[in-house]
């Protein structure tokens, strides 16, 4: 039997493995951190394609359970004005990013999959008949291929291509928090989105009573850890002059907000080589706006095991699966983009409201 190396245990590494064993390729998943993944402070929304991708491999369920609906979004100007009121359809499901991990390695450990933590990988050779793979506690691994499911600052995607581009700082940071109530007094399964006067600001209130919200903020690239009172600062500052609920949101929220710098990559030219191969952020970063990273994750995970199925050559499918994802995804990174440059601008045309 086939086996696969999987370096990275979040979205994209849990779902490349199961995926692979619905096709008969079984997988050892290697993850860096101790538990868990990076960013797992934020939430975010699976849409219908991300949705179906995991049905296809019957984990549909399990997400569903840990999740709640998003089926509309209403869109706000600076002064609380609604400029569009507009359904989901087909509906996304939300939950915080930690929850995704968790459910996703739970079912994968369910399955039989291992997962080791705390592996870092340090690099990889193709060596015949497969490749090798080396860790930062001086562990060696070999295996039949190996999958670049290592996110943003893949050491995949390095190895593969060393003058793969670096992930593009889109110039914003993107905030989350979590306050305590409905103080954004909106339906449960919908979305408020304001363009501010000089940030944009999000907020949903699941069925539990809480409010979560996030904003992008414009501003330079950050190279120091900054605090959760100093985000907070720094968001009220960017909705003083605006109405609207979001200074009540963020003045009321703990201390667990979190933050970060939002990179891109627009286009990484080799997305495999020999019998290596990427996967999620690792291959095609979006920034948070087009709310399709995870969805593309899960359906990269998908259609590359139909092409490891379909082909016995390693070189034809992974051939295969650049072919079907690369176009698709680089236009969502590309259109996400342009979300988040016109993020503290309404959009254009007169304001309606859907039925």
């Amino acid at each position: 039997m086939t086996t696969a190396l999987i370096v990275g245990g979040g979205i994209a590494g849990t779902a490349t493995a199961i995926a692979l064993q619905t096709v008969g390729i079984s997988s050892v998943i290697f993850e860096a951190y101790p538990s868990g993944g990076e960013d797992a402070g934020a939430f975010l929304t699976v849409m219908h394609n991300g949705m179906a991708a995991l049905h296809e491999i019957e984990t549909d369920r399990v997400v569903i359970d840990a999740s709640y609906a998003a089926n509309a979004v209403s869109l706000l100007d600076a002064s609380g004005s609604l400029l569009e009121q507009r359904a989901i359809d087909p509906p996304g499901r939300t939950l915080t990013r930690a929850t995704l991990y968790r459910v996703l390695q739970s079912e994968a450990t369910r399955r039989g999959i291992r997962i080791d933590h705390g592996r870092r990988l340090v690099n990889a050779t193709v060596e015949a008949g497969g490749v090798r793979a080396s860790f930062a506690d001086g562990s060696v691994v070999q295996g039949d291929l190996l999958v670049g499911a290592d996110g943003l600052h893949s050491v995949v995607r390095r190895l593969i291509d060393p003058d793969a581009p670096r992930p593009r700082y889109t110039g914003q940071h993107v905030v989350y928090g979590y306050a305590a109530g409905d103080r954004g007094r909106t339906a449960p399964d919908a979305y408020h989105m304001m363009f501010g006067s000089r940030a944009f600001f999000g907020y949903t209130t699941p069925p539990a009573g809480r409010t979560w919200w996030f904003a992008r903020l414009n501003a330079a690239e950050l190279t120091e850890r900054i605090q959760p009172e100093d985000w907070r600062r720094r968001v009220l500052d960017a909705f003083r002059d605006d109405a609207g609920p979001a200074a009540e949101i963020v003045a009321a929220t703990g201390d667990g907000i979190v933050g970060s710098n939002s990179y891109d990559i627009p286009t990484t030219p080799k997305w495999h080589n020999g019998s290596m191969v990427l996967a999620g952020d690792a291959a095609h970063a979006a920034s948070p706006a087009a709310a399709q990273g995870a969805s593309m994750a899960l359906e990269d995970a998908v259609v590359l095991a139909r092409c490891l199925a379909a082909h016995g050559d390693l070189n034809q499918a992974f051939a295969a699966y650049d072919s079907l994802r690369r176009e698709p995804t680089e236009e969502t990174v590309g259109a996400s983009a342009q979300m988040s440059n016109n993020g503290t601008r309404p959009p254009a045309g007169p304001s309606k409201t859907a039925g």
